[in-house]
């Protein structure tokens, strides 16, 4: 039996895909606090701590192709902190190349959520109007990703 909120995932998922193939940003999954309202059989917190293009091409793919093997059936967390918030900022202080930013839009879509750290906001002097609009601030990233374990996320670090 699909449940309410896996229709609406399947649909906002479809709507998202055409959205990507006709080149625009406007479908949005539906989103609580962390992803939908009822549970995802998988759940997984990545870390993301380092700026180059390297890094934020291993975390994102990884990302999308856990996307592509679960579906609706996964909720992916990229918690960003340290060097890595710099993914997730709409003016970042140290050079990447910028595609990265459009494929984590891209990854928002599908319900991917984006953690910001906030002490590391704060470090650089951000504010949340410094982010992109995918991101959310957490008070602490570390901390962020603890309590997500507790809750039953898996950890990856690359």
């Amino acid at each position: 039996m699909i449940t309410h909120d896996k229709f609406r995932r399947r649909f906002f998922s479809v709507l998202g895909l055409a959205g990507v193939a006709l080149g625009t940003n406007k479908a949005q999954a539906h989103h609580t606090d962390t992803h939908f309202d009822d549970e995802s059989a998988h759940k997984i917190v990545y870390q993301c701590n380092k700026a180059d293009d390297e890094y934020f091409g291993h975390v994102l793919f990884s990302v999308g192709e856990m996307i592509r093997k679960y579906g609706d059936d996964i909720e992916v967390i990229v918690a960003a902190f340290g060097p890595g918030i710099q993914l997730l900022g709409k003016n970042p202080t140290r050079k990447f190349d910028l595609k990265y930013q459009k494929t984590a839009r891209s990854l928002a879509q599908f319900g991917v959520s984006f953690h910001a750290c906030g002490n590391t906001m704060d470090s650089l002097n951000w504010t949340e109007k410094d982010l992109l609009s995918i991101a959310k601030m957490v008070p602490i990233g570390v901390d962020d990703i603890m309590q997500l374990q507790e809750k039953g996320f898996s950890y990856i670090s690359i």
